[in-house]
């Protein structure tokens, strides 16, 4: 049966779509362009006409699925309830479920970026995104006079670091946290920056 023919935007998002599968799957240090081409039934040359190298597909396919979740985050954060409704919302939302998968691709994308300036530029401007996101609605709750707080970007800040450290310890050792305590301890977090009442989360 012949293939369908797809537009430039089509085969992109199909080829970024088989990336973050196969980097899941593989890891970024093993997967191949190769392994891209064969899910799809292509040709290697063809990856390459989109992507010039691993290194830049491998970039596109990390920012594909991190863009995805910067789009849920903010539809999260942009409901119309409390500033303290929607963190605790973002919270229970960015804490991993137990297979993970996203948090398999921001962890394989930290390692890679030391030695991968493409990644190391897109994982951090993702990154410097997922935390203003937080701090503009701390900064809403604190002017709606929900909380106070003072320097609602250090706060994103230390928030963010809290839920990722916890992130890497359930994703990579299974067994010693559970989600509910995770779930717990942000919270805790949450309640302690912003001078609010504690909320008991479950998973």
């Amino acid at each position: 049966m012949a293939r369908v023919r797809l537009s430039v935007a089509e085969r992109r998002e199909e080829l970024l779509r088989a990336a973050v599968e196969q980097i899941e799957v593989r890891g970024v240090a093993a997967v191949r362009i190769a392994d891209v081409a064969a899910v799809l039934g292509v040709s290697n040359a063809l990856v390459l006409y989109h992507f010039s190298s691993k290194e830049k597909l491998v970039a596109a396919a990390f920012a594909y699925a991190a863009e995805a979740d910067l789009a849920h985050l903010r539809k999260l954060l942009t409901r119309r309830t409390s500033a303290v409704r929607r963190l605790r919302s973002a919270v229970r939302w960015y804490a991993p479920t137990g297979q993970a998968k996203g948090w398999r691709l921001w962890i394989e994308s930290w390692a890679s970026a030391l030695r991968d300036p493409v990644l190391r530029d897109v994982a951090g401007d993702l990154d410097q995104q997922w935390k203003a996101e937080l701090a503009e609605v701390i900064e809403e709750g604190a002017a709606a006079g929900e909380f106070r707080c003072e320097d609602p970007v250090s706060v994103a800040w230390r928030l963010a670091a809290l839920l990722d450290g916890l992130a890497v310890q359930m994703t990579s050792y299974a067994g010693p946290l559970s989600r509910a305590t995770m779930l717990r301890w942000t919270e805790e977090a949450l309640a302690r920056e912003l001078g609010i009442e504690h909320e008991v989360l479950t998973a």
